[in-house]
């Protein structure tokens, strides 16, 4: 292990490449590439992130290997999909919760792609059980979730998804004060990183900055789901 030391600058160019080429004869003959410019310094910030999310948020898990940990598969599912195509052309890393499963618990996800970088704290496109413990929650504890949608510590770099119902959903009345928000489908927030950021060896210490940043909306979320946090 050489210690993480930012991504380097032919990640970008890698995955850019790779949308061009997206066939397994080209990846193959790019395989050495791959593993310099995504899979081996994607390992070394999760390794580097282990301390530091033991101290921020000691529930959420940093486990570097190369498959079933927190590096996702750059391998595409094309089984149900009209896109055929073999690769993934972004790198995706989800520091998980211990009691989730998948990317539907309350994480922390890292997205690196040629059309935009980002740091997500949440929980995307939950199940129908979890969905409705949020928003009912929220319906409970409404000066709660206020407080955290307009905590200005988190507005400072995040900004909440935009993924939602065109209506109220089941169960909730159309005229709550609340209901654009119990529209959420996912509740997350967001906050972009510039290739700066990702090519930077401090990239550890700014995801750190950031979940500390995005508590407020995690602690609301593990609550209203009875998780630790």
């Amino acid at each position: 292990m050489t210690g993480f030391n930012g991504f380097p600058k032919d990640t970008l160019r890698f995955l850019a490449a790779l949308e061009r080429n997206n066939d397994r004869q080209w990846f193959a003959e790019n395989k050495s590439r791959y593993e310099a410019a995504f899979l081996e310094p994607s390992l070394e910030l999760i390794r580097s992130m282990e301390k530091p999310l033991a101290k921020t948020a000691p529930l959420l898990v940093a486990d570097a290997k190369k498959s079933g940990g927190s590096l996702m598969r750059i391998y595409r599912d094309t089984r149900f999909s009209s896109d055929k195509t073999p690769y993934k052309t972004n790198i995706g890393i989800h520091f998980r919760h211990a009691s989730g499963k998948d990317v539907h618990a309350p994480g922390v996800y890292l997205h690196i792609a040629n059309d935009g970088c980002f740091l997500g704290a949440g929980i995307w496109r939950a199940p129908s059980d979890a969905l409705r413990a949020i928003r009912q929650y929220m319906c409970e504890h409404p000066d709660e979730w206020k407080r955290v949608a307009g905590n200005k510590n988190f507005r400072e770099n995040f900004s909440l998804y935009d993924d939602r119902l065109r209506t109220a959903p089941r169960g909730f009345p159309k005229d709550h004060p609340l209901v654009e928000d119990l529209k959420l489908k996912s509740f997350i927030g967001t906050a972009p990183l510039s290739a700066e950021d990702i090519s930077s060896p401090l990239l550890s210490s700014r995801l750190q900055q950031l979940i500390r940043q995005a508590r407020p909306l995690m602690n609301f979320l593990c609550t209203a789901l009875n998780q630790p946090y």
